[in-house]
C-alpha cells in the first residue's frame, strides 16, 4: 500500500496534508514513474496553504477514507504547492480556462502518465449536487473511462497538448511601439471604473495595484488630473473598507462586495508590497498625509508580523481562524471581527461609543449578507465617518489591538519566496526615503543579505526559489530574477550602495538571459533545462502579481540607462516588441507592461549627487529629491569610490568640484544642465 510521502516536504502547504489518507506524492520523477510503471492516470491537486477552498476540499474529499480509497486504488495522486512552482500550476491553469471557462485554487486536473491533461476543474464537493459532479462519482467516472477508452483518452490528450502549445507564448507579432500605444489602456480602465464605489468593474473586487500604477504614470505623462482622481478615490475607498485591517495594518485579498467592505480576510506579502508603492507614490504626488499613514501601516504589519528572524518576508497568514469564543470551532475573519459588547467592556461607555461610530459597529453586527453565518452577531471594522475622529481614537485601537493579539492567530505561510522577497524590498527601499522612515531601509537591506546569502550561488549565477523551515529548494523562475533585480536596483537608488546594482546586472545577464526567448522576444517562465514540465510558457498578464516580462523589461531598462549595458537595452525592446500585440489587443490586460514601455518612451532622466562619501548633507539632499514624483528618473548618490564601476557610462555623471564639493547634476537623454555645487 502506498504511503503518504508529504511528510517529507518543507511546503507548508504539502505539510497540510500529510496526514490525509490520500498516498499523496510530491511533483516529481518518482511519482511519474510510478504512474507509467503502473500504467494509471495521475490526479494533480494544486493549491495553496492559505487557500479557503482548499481547506474545504481536503476535509470533505482528502480526509475521507473511502474517496482516498478510489484515489489510492487507481491513480496516482501528487499534490503541489501553486506558490512552490508557479510555472506548472501556469501550464494546467491553461488547460482548466480553456476546458472549462473559469479556473483557482484548489484545482483538480487529470494527467496521463506522460503529464498529458485530459480533465481539468477546480473545486469539487464531496457529492454531486446542484448541478455539480460530486468528487468520488467524478473519480469512479474517470476510473471506468480509463479502463475501457484509454486510448481515447490520450489521443484527446495529445490534440489538447498540441493546443496549448499553440497557445503557450502567449503575444507575439509585429506591432509599432509608441504613445497611443500606451494610452491604450487608459480608456478601457476608464470605462470600467466604478464611479459609486471607486475600483474597476463589479463585486468581487480587486486591489490590483498593477492598474493603479499604470494610472499614475499616465497622469504625470499625459497631465490627465482624470487619471490621478481614479487612483486616489480607489486609494481612499480601499483605506477606508474592510478590506483594510483597522487595527493591524496590511490589506487582505480582496472584498467580496463592491464597497471595500467585506473581505476575504487572506493577507498575501506580494499585495502588501504593491501597495505600500501605491499609497507611497500617491503621497507623493498629493501630500496627503492619510496616504502616507497607510504606506506606513503596511510596512510596519510586515516588519512586525511576515518578517524572519534572518530578515527574509513570509509568504501570507489564512483567512481562517479558530473561534476566540469556541476554539473548536473555525471560521473565515473570526481574528479580526467584533462583538459590541467585547468593545464595550473593553474600552467603558464613552471611548467605546465614539470608538463603534468611527468603525460602524451596530449592536446586532453590521454584515448583512452573510450567507454562512460566520459574522453573526459580529463587526467588520471600517471607516464609517470621515478622517477628523482618527487621531483621538489611538488609545481605543491599542486596546482592541492588544486583545485580538491574544487571540488564536490565523495560519501563517512561513514559505519565503525570493520572487515576492524583491516585490518587498522594492517596497520598503522606496518609501524609506519618501516617508524618512530608516528602519525600512535596513529591512530591506537584510532581506536583500538572506537573498542573496541563502537563495544565490555565486558561481554559477543561480538563484533558489524558496526557502522554508532551514532548507532553500526550488530552481528560481524568471520572476524572482526579475523581481529580485528590481529590488536590487531600488536599494541602489535608497542608499547609493554600487553593490547592490553589481548584483542586479549580474542577475539579469547570467540569470535572467537563460530564460529568454532570443527569436521571439520575451521570457519564458522556466528555464530551457527545465525537465519535469509539459510545456514552457511566458507569461504576459498582470494579474494580482506582475507578469515576469513586465516587470524585466522595465528593470532591465533601468539597469541599462545606469550602466551602459546596451544589450539589457535591447532585451527589453524585445520584450516590449513581443508584448505588443497584448498591448493593443488588451491593454487592460498588461499594464505593467505599458509602464515599461511608457519608460521606453520617455528620454532616459538622472538625477545624480557627486559626493565624496554619502553623508548627512548628500543624503539630505538625495531624500528631498526622492520625494518628487519622476517615475521614470534614476534619483540616486554617487560616492567617489561608486564612480569607479560606471566606466562604461557616458560622461553625464561628471565629478566634484575643484574644491572636492558635493555636486548636483539633472540629466535627460545623457545631457544635463548647468551642476550645482554644494560648498
Amino acid at each position: 500500500m502506498p504511503t503518504n510521502e508529504l511528510v517529507h516536504e518543507k511546503s507548508p502547504y504539502l505539510r497540510q496534508h500529510a496526514d490525509n489518507p490520500v498516498a499523496w506524492l510530491p511533483w516529481g520523477e518518482a511519482a511519474f514513474a510510478r504512474a507509467r510503471q503502473e500504467g494509471k492516470p495521475i490526479f494533480l491537486s494544486i493549491g495553496y496553504s492559505t487557500c479557503h477552498w482548499c481547506h474545504v476540499m481536503a476535509h470533505e474529499s482528502f480526509e475521507d477514507e473511502a474517496t482516498a480509497a478510489v484515489l489510492n486504488r487507481s491513480f496516482v495522486p501528487i499534490k503541489l504547492d501553486r506558490e512552490e512552482r508557479p510555472d506548472v500550476d501556469r501550464i494546467y491553469m491553461l488547460f482548466v480556462q480553456a476546458t472549462t471557462g473559469s479556473g483557482g485554487w484548489p484545482m483538480s486536473v487529470f494527467l496521463t502518465p506522460q503529464l498529458k491533461p485530459f480533465f481539468g476543474g477546480t473545486y469539487f464537493p464531496p457529492r454531486t449536487a446542484y448541478g455539480r459532479p460530486g468528487f468520488r462519482d467524478l473519480l469512479l467516472h474517470l476510473e471506468k473511462a480509463w479502463e475501457e477508452d484509454r486510448g481515447k483518452i490520450e489521443e484527446a490528450s495529445l490534440s489538447v497538448t498540441e493546443q496549448m502549445a499553440s497557445m503557450a507564448t502567449g503575444a507575439g507579432g509585429a506591432q509599432s511601439l509608441n504613445q497611443e500605444l500606451f494610452r491604450a489602456g487608459y480608456w478601457q480602465l476608464r470605462r470600467s471604473f466604478d464611479e459609486r464605489n471607486a475600483g474597476f468593474g463589479a463585486a468581487p473586487k480587486f486591489p490590483r495595484p498593477v492598474a493603479l500604477n499604470y494610472l499614475l504614470r499616465y497622469y504625470a505623462a499625459e497631465n490627465s488630473e482624470e487619471a490621478l482622481d481614479m487612483v486616489t478615490r480607489t486609494l481612499e475607498a480601499m483605506a477606508d473598507g474592510g478590506m483594510h485591517d483597522q487595527l493591524g495594518g496590511g490589506f487582505h485579498r480582496y472584498s467580496v462586495d463592491e464597497r471595500w467592505f467585506v473581505p476575504h480576510f487572506e493577507k498575501m506579502l506580494y499585495d502588501q508590497a504593491q501597495l505600500a508603492i501605491a499609497y507611497v507614490e500617491a503621497y507623493q504626488i498629493t501630500g496627503r498625509q492619510q496616504f502616507a499613514r497607510v504606506a506606513r501601516d503596511i510596512c510596519d504589519y510586515v516588519l512586525r508580523d511576515m518578517t524572519d528572524a534572518e530578515g527574509g518576508f513570509y509568504s501570507a497568514e489564512d483567512a481562517d481562524s479558530a473561534d476566540p469564543e469556541d476554539p473548536a470551532q473555525h471560521g473565515e475573519g473570526a481574528f479580526y471581527i467584533w462583538r459590541t459588547s467585547e468593545i464595550q467592556k473593553l474600552l467603558g461607555k464613552e471611548l467605546a461609543q465614539a470608538f463603534c461610530r468611527f468603525y460602524g459597529v451596530e449592536s446586532d453586527g453590521n454584515v448583512d449578507n452573510d450567507p454562512h453565518g460566520e459574522f453573526t452577531g459580529r463587526n467588520i471594522l471600517y471607516v464609517a465617518h470621515g478622517e477628523s475622529e482618527y487621531a483621538g481614537l489611538g488609545e481605543a485601537r491599542a486596546a482592541l489591538f492588544g486583545v485580538r493579539n491574544s487571540r488564536p492567530r490565523p495560519h501563517l505561510d512561513n514559505k519565503i519566496l525570493t520572487a515576492w522577497n524583491g516585490l518587498m524590498i522594492s517596497a520598503l527601499a522606496r518609501a524609506a526615503g519618501i516617508l524618512d522612515e530608516p528602519r525600512y531601509l535596513e529591512a530591506a537591506r537584510r532581506a536583500s543579505k538572506f537573498l542573496s546569502g541563502r537563495m544565490y550561488n555565486t558561481n554559477s549565477g543561480r538563484l533558489l526559489r524558496r526557502y522554508c523551515d532551514g532548507e532553500a529548494a526550488v530552481e528560481a523562475f524568471a520572476d524572482d530574477y526579475a523581481f529580485y533585480a528590481q529590488g536590487l536596483t531600488d536599494l541602489f537608488e535608497a542608499t547609493g550602495d554600487v553593490e547592490y546594482l553589481k548584483f542586479a546586472e549580474d542577475l539579469l545577464t547570467r540569470g535572467l538571459s537563460r530564460f529568454e526567448d532570443k527569436e521571439g522576444g520575451g521570457f519564458f517562465s522556466t528555464a530551457g533545462s527545465a525537465s519535469d514540465i509539459l510545456l514552457r510558457l511566458k507569461d504576459d498578464y498582470d494579474g494580482a502579481e506582475p507578469s515576469a516580462n513586465a516587470i524585466a523589461a522595465e528593470v532591465l531598462l533601468r539597469v541599462s540607462y545606469l550602466t551602459g549595458n546596451k544589450a539589457l537595452g535591447d532585451q527589453a525592446e524585445r520584450t516590449l516588441q513581443w508584448f505588443g500585440p497584448r498591448l493593443k489587443a488588451q491593454p487592460t490586460m498588461a499594464p505593467q507592461a505599458a509602464v515599461a514601455l511608457g519608460r521606453w518612451l520617455t528620454a532616459p532622466e538622472q538625477v545624480v549627487i557627486r559626493c565624496q562619501t554619502l553623508g548627512e548633507k548628500a543624503l539630505g539632499l538625495l531624500r528631498t529629491k526622492q520625494r518628487v514624483f519622476a517615475p521614470n528618473a534614476s534619483v540616486f548618490a554617487l560616492t567617489d569610490d561608486a564612480a569607479q564601476y560606471f566606466k562604461t557610462t557616458p560622461s553625464f555623471l561628471g565629478g566634484l568640484d575643484r574644491q572636492g564639493n558635493m555636486t548636483l547634476y539633472e540629466c535627460r537623454d545623457f545631457t544635463c544642465q548647468l551642476p550645482q555645487v554644494f560648498p
